[in-house]
């Protein structure tokens, strides 16, 4: 099987988010980087309970871009956005 030619572009040393990584991954072939990965064991304790909540899908897309153009999650900025208007609410 022949080797692959094409220059491939470096791995971050580091990701911001574990989006930033996905994003990497899902424009770059893994079959470049083979070379790189190493087995590895390690144990996952979930504590975080998730909500689900059906959004309006032109509402989730709006609130998807406006927390990448503020360098948020949109988990973050939802979070965020409920816990001000509670407050707003409550007090």
């Amino acid at each position: 099987m022949a080797k692959r030619e094409h220059a491939r572009e470096p791995i971050p040393e580091r990701f911001a988010t574990v989006e930033e990584a996905a994003e990497f991954f899902d424009t770059h072939d893994l079959a470049d980087y083979w070379e790189l990965t190493e087995e590895t064991e390690f144990e996952v304790a979930l504590r975080e309970r998730r909500h689900l909540v059906a959004v309006d899908p032109e509402l989730a897309d709006r609130i998807m871009a406006e927390a990448h153009r503020r360098g948020l999650t949109t988990e973050t900025l939802v979070n965020l956005w409920l816990s001000e208007k509670l407050h707003e609410t409550v007090a």
